[in-house]
């Protein structure tokens, strides 16, 4: 096993499926069977999944909300989206605790990193909501800052693509994709896979990051186990 403790990081689009609404059970379905199998390997994880499927902190202040209430209805986004994707990953098998930085008792725990830590350790899935529980910061930033606390092995970036490209994939046929990049490089040239805050946690504490497609079944695992998949962003 290459990465024994991993933060893995979901987009709140990323649940919704196809629609980029709501909560797609399908595509949850799909991602809590691959999650609950890697936990089952005995790899110790923890997750961090934005909000953008029910609301986005930015898209508030673009319609004429106060920032700071923006990005705590995100923050609450995000709690609803952890406690369900916890539902699914216990129907797998799977004890999964769903923790958050702003406290919220009774629908989930306050976040202690020890205590997630600890959950991670008996064979359970720590899901660490909220963000980082302050506004102007994005759960990009949530994810690597949480990383670095438990002290993960990598941090795995769940994405609707393969990895990182020079361009859009999805616009650009001929876009090239990187297996492997420096945070300086992919800084330098504006790649957008995470906020620079992100990247600078990651970079500091020398964890890497790897974007790969969530949807693909047997992806995370195999990236879990060593396999050649995704794009690992690193200090080289």
């Amino acid at each position: 096993m290459k990465y024994n403790r991993i933060l893995l990081k979901l987009s709140g689009e990323a649940l919704a499926g196809a629609s980029g609404k709501g909560l797609d059970e399908v595509t949850i379905s799909t991602f809590a069977r691959q999650i609950a199998a890697v936990a089952k390997s005995g790899a110790q994880v923890a997750i961090v999944v934005g909000g953008g499927n029910i609301f986005r902190g930015l898209q508030g202040a673009g319609a004429g909300f106060e920032r700071v209430r923006g990005d705590q209805m995100g923050m609450l986004a995000t709690i609803i989206n952890s406690i369900g994707l916890s539902l699914f990953i216990k129907a797998e098998g799977v004890p999964a605790e769903v923790f958050s930085s702003t406290r919220v008792e009774p629908m989930c725990k306050y976040y202690v990193r020890d205590e997630a830590v600890e959950v991670m350790k008996n064979g359970g899935v720590a899901i660490i909501a909220g963000g980082t529980g302050n506004p102007f910061f994005t759960t990009d930033s949530a994810a690597a800052l949480r990383a670095c606390e438990i002290g993960a092995d990598a941090l795995l970036k769940g994405t609707k693509v393969d990895g990182v490209y020079d361009s859009d994939p999805m616009k650009n046929p001929d876009a090239k994709k990187y297996h492997t990049l420096t945070f300086e490089k992919a800084l330098a040239d504006n790649l957008k896979v995470m906020d620079a805050t992100a990247f600078t946690l990651c970079r500091e504490n020398d964890i890497p990051i790897v974007v790969f497609k969530m949807e693909d079944e047997g992806t995370l695992e195999g990236i879990v186990a060593g396999k050649d998949l995704g794009t690992v962003v690193s200090n080289g």
